[in-house]
């Protein structure tokens, strides 16, 4: 996703436009009117790829929100909610004051960025033509996808965690966390310049990003009461599978935008074809990573688990995130089945490791996301195994050190937990004050 090159595409397609007029009518002409559009209709197109990528990553939130009602309790379902709509907010508030200037700094030493002031927007009326697109809508794609890392962590901290430290947290990781990783690929830092690191839309710089955040904050926080007793695992079954369902489907349709958006150009048919290939691919993961989930669900318990059925879906999307162009059809379902695969086999690997995902975050964000990060030269030339394996690395290190040390200081002064009595009565009442499904008696 590095912006330099799209400016510099654009810039070809403008500079082709004037060579070759649009509506030319005979022979080069028609074929160069039929590669590329002019300068002001590809800002426009671009634009508004960013635009419609943008609100379909907005509408993951809502997935997340949905996944996360359901497959909690009942008596924590009002404060999954609150969870959802107060990060994706704090998200871009941080994302704004510091976290796209963090993440894209310009010149820098490759590693942390500086703090230059506010994002700047166009003025009314007014376009840098020579971007290539609004910079308002770049800044609004950027965003959105700050606001999935946090996402990450709320499921898997579901049903312990107190509000306020969650917040802050989230403040943390939306304004300086997440945007440094950022800055070391996409903002042209270190993994990209000194290693190849490729992640085409994130499957390490969104997704394992959140999932090391989610993975430390597991472990200092611990797990529900009741969940690891006398070597046993308790099954705590969620409350609503139909919302659950809706969340995924809700995820899955997001995610043509999170990944086709990516392309990060709509100006010539090249970028147009590309965009409906990576639909096409990144659909096709999905749907393999389901129904591998499914096979292996039924041969290992002997039933079809829909939540791993629900899962395997969104490991196949994260796997195919780091590079969902180059595939051919059938590679892109066999990454996605391997994210099925990853799901059914790590899920219960935390358990033995008495780790408590509530939502499965952990199997489908951090470890698919490695290995979709790690299957990038498999089909991409342009990378590498080395450049992968650094990337991955880099990333866990940085991610585990600064949310630990965030997470150790909250627990510190505030604490992180809710009082026994208040876990066991539900996060509802004593967080919001708001329960869900106030016509259901507790006994």
């Amino acid at each position: 996703m590095n912006r330099n090159l799209l400016k510099w595409g654009a810039l070809g397609v403008a500079t082709l436009a004037l060579a070759e007029p649009a509506f030319a009518q005979q022979g080069t002409d028609e074929a160069a009117a039929a590669v590329a559009v002019g300068g002001g209709t590809a800002y426009i197109l671009n634009t508004l790829l960013f635009l419609i990528g943008g609100f379909l990553v907005m509408w993951m939130a809502a997935g997340f929100a949905m996944l996360e009602a359901g497959l909690v309790r009942a008596k924590n379902t009002s404060v999954q909610c609150l969870k959802n709509i107060g990060l994706y907010s704090i998200a871009g508030l941080m994302f704004w004051i510091i976290g796209y200037n963090i993440a894209y700094p310009g010149d820098f030493n490759g590693f942390i960025g500086g703090f230059t002031g506010w994002y700047p927007m166009q003025e009314v009326g007014a376009a840098d033509t020579e971007t290539g697109y609004s910079v308002a809508s770049d800044w609004f794609f950027q965003m959105v996808f700050c606001a999935t890392t946090a996402s990450i962590v709320s499921g898997t901290l579901a049903e312990r965690i107190k509000i306020v430290p969650f917040f802050i947290f989230v403040t943390v990781l939306t304004g300086i966390i997440y945007p440094v990783v950022v800055s070391w690929e996409w903002g042209g830092g270190f993994l990209d310049a000194q290693f190849g690191f490729s992640d085409f839309a994130g499957s390490t710089l969104v997704h394992s990003t959140g999932g090391w955040a989610a993975l430390i904050g597991a472990i200092i926080l611990g797990p529900r009461l009741g969940r690891f007793v006398d070597g046993k695992v308790a099954v705590f079954p969620g409350t609503n599978i139909p919302l659950a369902t809706l969340g995924t489907f809700i995820l899955w349709l997001g995610w043509f935008g999170f990944n086709g958006a990516s392309q990060l150009a709509m100006g010539t048919v090249g970028d147009v074809s590309d965009v409906s290939k990576i639909f096409v691919n990144t659909n096709m993961a999905a749907c393999a990573g389901v129904v591998v989930a499914i096979i292996l669900t039924q041969i290992r318990y002997g039933k079809a688990d829909v939540t791993m059925a629900l899962n395997g879906a969104l490991a196949g999307l994260v796997s195919i995130t780091a590079e969902p162009l180059t595939p051919n059809v059938g590679m892109a379902v066999i990454i996605g089945a391997i994210g099925g695969v990853i799901v059914v086999y790590t899920v219960p690997l935390l358990d033995k490791l008495k780790i408590d995902d509530v939502v499965g975050a952990i199997p489908v964000h951090l470890f698919a996301g490695i290995w979709g990060t790690m299957a990038v030269p498999l089909t991409n030339g342009d990378a590498n195994f080395l450049g992968q394996f650094v990337g991955v690395v880099a990333t866990g290190v940085w991610v585990c050190v600064a949310s630990g040390i965030v997470w150790l200081i909250l627990k510190a002064v505030m604490g992180l937990r809710p009082t026994e009595a208040e876990e066991l009565a539900g996060l509802d009442h004593s967080e919001t004050g708001i329960e869900a499904y106030p016509e259901f008696v507790q006994t």
